[in-house]
C-alpha cells in the first residue's frame, strides 16, 4: 500500500472522528484569557499549524503599490491584458472589477471597504486571484446609498478599519443588499451619536452640530470621521499592547464578544496574517461595540471555547475556483461559518475562517445599532 492511499485511508478516518466532535483534527485551537476593554472582549486564539502567509498580499498592500486595480463594470480600457475577454455593460452596484498585476496571490477579505468610483462598496465574499490575473467580476454590496457620481475611475481601500460585523452578516450570509444599507444607517447614526454624546453628556449636540452623519451616507466617510475615530480608538483600548500580546502567543485569530455575548471569529492561516490585518479588525470590532445598546456582562470563557469549537453545522454550500480557491459556507444552529482555503501550489490550506452569531428569523429589528440575536 502507498503512501499516497495511506494518507487518504487516513484522511477519511480523521474527518469521520472530527464529524463525532465537532472538532476539526488538525486544528487543536483553545481560547486564552480575555483582554477586555469597556463593552468589547477578545479572546486570543492559539494553537494549530502556523503556515506560511508571507507569499500573500493583501488588499491595502496591493492598492498602495499599484499593483491591484479596481474599477467600475464597463471602465476597463487599458486594464484588460491582450487575449483576455472583459466583461462588458456599465456600471452595476453589486459589480466591480479588479485587476491583479502582481507576482503575488491576493487575498481579499469579506468586510474590506473599497471608497471611490461611483460608491462605497464593501466586498461580500473571502476569495483569492491569482498572480497577473485577467479582470475578475467582484461582487460586492454598497455602503453608501444615494451617491451615483463618480469620484474617480479607481478605487481606494479603507485601510484602517473594515466593516464592522453587523454590517458584515447580511453582506456575507443574507447576500441582501436592502438589509446591508439598513445596518449601514443604523451603524452611522449610532457611530455618530454615540461620538456626539462623549463631548455633550447632556445630549444637546444632537440638535444640529458637527454630526457626520447628517452630512454623509457614506459609512466609510462616518467611520473616518475625527470624532468617531477617537470614539473608536477609545474603544479599541492599546492597540499596541494587545498587538505585542497576540504576536507574543503566536495567536492566529480572536473570539470576540460585545456586552458579554458572543458575536464573531476571525481564524487565520498563521499569525502573520492576523498581524497585518489586525489594525482592520479590531477597529471593526470597537465599531460594534461602540454601536451596539444592552446591558455590560461578562463575556465567558468556556462559552468563547465552546463556540469556537463548533464548525460543523446541518448544511454545507461550496463554491470552487479549480486550482485557485474552495470557499464553504456551513449553516449551524444559530451560526455560519465560512472558510477559505486555498487550492495554488504549496498553499493547500484554509487561510482563513469567519464565523457569526446568525438566527436569520431572529434579526429583525436594530433600533440602535448592532445585532439583537
Amino acid at each position: 500500500m502507498n503512501h499516497k492511499v495511506l494518507a487518504s485511508l487516513a484522511f477519511l478516518l480523521s474527518s469521520a472522528i472530527a464529524g463525532v466532535s465537532g472538532t476539526p483534527p488538525h486544528e487543536a485551537l483553545h481560547v486564552l484569557s480575555p483582554i477586555t476593554h469597556g463593552n468589547l472582549t477578545i479572546f486570543p486564539v492559539v494553537g494549530g499549524t502556523d503556515y506560511d502567509t508571507s507569499h500573500l498580499l493583501t488588499l491595502d498592500e496591493g492598492i498602495k503599490a499599484g499593483s491591484v486595480i479596481i474599477t467600475e463594470q464597463g471602465a476597463l480600457r487599458g486594464l484588460v491584458r491582450r487575449g483576455s475577454a472583459p466583461s462588458g455593460g456599465s456600471a452595476e452596484v453589486n459589480r466591480l472589477v479588479l485587476v491583479n498585476n502582481s507576482d503575488r496571490p491576493l487575498l481579499l477579505l469579506a468586510g474590506e471597504i473599497v471608497t471611490g468610483g461611483k460608491q462605497d462598496r464593501v466586498i461580500g465574499a473571502d476569495r483569492l486571484v491569482p498572480p497577473k490575473s485577467d479582470p475578475i467580476d467582484l461582487s460586492v454590496f454598497c455602503v453608501e446609498p444615494g451617491r451615483w457620481v463618480a469620484h474617480s475611475d479607481k478605487f481606494g481601500s479603507m485601510n484602517s478599519q473594515m466593516a464592522q460585523p453587523s454590517v458584515r452578516v447580511p453582506a456575507m450570509a443574507a447576500k441582501n443588499q436592502q438589509q446591508v444599507w439598513d445596518q449601514v444607517a443604523s451603524a452611522r447614526k449610532s457611530a455618530s451619536l454615540a461620538s456626539a454624546l462623549e463631548n455633550d453628556p447632556q445630549g444637546t449636540a444632537t440638535g444640529g452640530n458637527d454630526l457626520s452623519y447628517r452630512s454623509t451616507t457614506s459609512y466609510a466617510a462616518t467611520m473616518a470621521a475625527p470624532q468617531v475615530q477617537r470614539k473608536i480608538d477609545s474603544v479599541a483600548g492599546n492597540y499596541d499592547g494587545v498587538l505585542q500580546q497576540l504576536r507574543k502567543t503566536g495567536a492566529k485569530g480572536v473570539v470576540v464578544a460585545v456586552n458579554g455575548e458572543i458575536v464573531w471569529v476571525d481564524l487565520f492561516a498563521s499569525n502573520d496574517l492576523l498581524m497585518r490585518y489586525w489594525q482592520k479588525l479590531v477597529r471593526s470590532y470597537a465599531a460594534e461595540s461602540l454601536t451596539t445598546v444592552g446591558a455590560h456582562s461578562k463575556a465567558d470563557e468556556s462559552a468563547a471555547q465552546a463556540f469556537l469549537d463548533r464548525m460543523k453545522g446541518n448544511r454545507e454550500v461550496i463554491e470552487t475556483e479549480p486550482g485557485v480557491f474552495r470557499r464553504a459556507e456551513i449553516t449551524g444552529d444559530s451560526y455560519k461559518v465560512f472558510t477559505l482555503t486555498a487550492l495554488m501550489p504549496k498553499t493547500d490550506f484554509d487561510v482563513h475562517i469567519a464565523k457569526m452569531t446568525y438566527d436569520k428569523e431572529a434579526r429583525l429589528e436594530f433600533p440602535q445599532g448592532g445585532l439583537r440575536y
